[in-house]
């Protein structure tokens, strides 16, 4: 963590500069500078991610992780399949939260086969889990923690970026992104903290995406769909990953520090994976002629693994709650520590989309504190806690 404190004191330097330039006018999208900032850290870390992130290891070696439990959204393509073998090859007990389970149990049987003769099977099950269906969020959870069972690591893996796609909405009603990104890995995140905290020290792992830098998010508007601002998939998966970060950062402060649950978000940097698959013929042939450039899946799993396994992960979290950090603990595509955007920092919107999250998920308000306390809350999707 040997930029941590070169961080911290940089970006003091940033908020105390921009204290006399605060107003009360409520801001409606990224001005001009910070949108044009925003595309060029984009840039930048294509071009260079290789070389900042030659220091690691592929595969990244992990420590003994026998005595873990985590639960990994997504897990049967891309980053989150990488994440999920490779937990389950060091020791880990995995749960595969996916909605389609058979390509899952599918998965698993190939990887006890290849696996075959190196040590004991794999210790890997099969959850249904749809991101899409808040009522399925809420079951999954529900069956979660009726096991009774410590949870030490949550990786919201799954999202999606439906490129270049007209708005669509959920059965719940909300804009795709959105939900699938935010709104539904927050839920989780919320219901399974009894399993978290029977597991602690444990840690919520968010994958993010340096997309964020050019998100914006209207905690009134979520959907996109007030005609303030025009929709694009890029507003759509931006805002959602923005609002992630939000969360979390507002999650890890109101999680007490005897509660020992870190909150990390984590970027896999720019990854070649299916959502290539919604890109234009054409950009589909320019996506795969910079490979040299661009990580494949277990490259991209890197900053995950190391941020669920890393045993500095835990000091980092509780210095940043010691300082009174506005944004929760970001580690970079090369598992370094690093600076969220300057609009992730904005402490009172990420306070209202807090609120606001909460609302939509149909979560009360002081959910964190009543189940810290170990009281049990009402969710109004699925078979409700009562």
């Amino acid at each position: 963590m040997a930029k941590v404190e070169e961080i911290r004191n940089s970006k003091e330097e940033e908020e105390e500069a921009k204290q006399p330039l605060k107003t009360t006018v409520k801001k409606e999208a990224l001005g001009w500078m910070e949108w044009l900032r925003g595309w060029f850290y984009l840039v930048f870390e294509m071009l260079f991610q290789r070389i900042s992130a030659s220091h690691l290891h592929n595969p990244m070696p992990l420590p003994p992780i026998n005595d873990l439990t985590c639960i990994v959204t997504g897990s049967t393509s891309g980053i989150g399949r990488e994440i999920a073998r490779q937990l389950a090859e060091s020791g880990a007990h995995v749960v595969m939260a996916v909605r389609n389970t058979k390509n899952a149990q599918e998965l698993i049987q190939k990887w006890q086969e290849d696996w075959s003769g190196k040590g004991l099977p794999l210790n890997i099950e099969v959850m249904e889990l749809d991101l899409l269906s808040l009522d399925s969020v809420a079951r999954f959870a529900e069956a979660w923690n009726a096991r009774l069972a410590p949870l030490h690591v949550l990786i919201n893996n799954a999202g999606i970026f439906s490129i270049g796609e007209p708005q669509k909405f959920s059965k719940d009603g909300y804009e795709e992104h959105m939900q699938v990104n935010h709104l539904a890995p927050a839920m989780l995140s919320i219901l399974l903290l009894p399993s978290l905290i029977r597991g602690s020290p444990s840690r919520i792992i968010n994958v993010n995406s340096t997309m964020h830098y050019v998100g914006f998010v209207d905690p009134e508007d979520m959907n996109v769909v007030s005609g303030k601002r025009k929709y694009t998939s890029v507003v759509g998966y931006g805002g959602s990953k923005l609002a992630q970060i939000m969360f979390s950062s507002v999650l890890h402060k109101r999680l007490p520090a005897e509660a020992g649950i870190s909150v990390v978000c984590v970027t896999p940097g720019i990854v070649l994976t299916n959502v290539a698959r919604d890109l234009p013929q054409f950009l589909q042939v320019g996506y795969r002629l910079i490979p040299y450039f661009i990580f494949n899946a277990e490259e991209g799993s890197r900053s995950t693994l190391f941020a669920a396994t890393d045993p500095q992960i835990s000091e980092y979290c509780e210095m940043l709650k010691a300082d009174d950090w506005p944004v929760c603990a970001y580690i970079s595509h090369d598992c370094r520590p690093t600076n969220a955007s300057e609009e992730a920092h904005n402490v009172e919107t990420s306070y209202k989309v807090w609120e606001k999250t909460l609302d939509l998920v149909g979560l009360p308000l002081d959910s964190v504190e009543r189940l810290i306390e170990g009281e049990e809350i009402k969710c109004r999707y699925g078979n409700s806690q009562e």
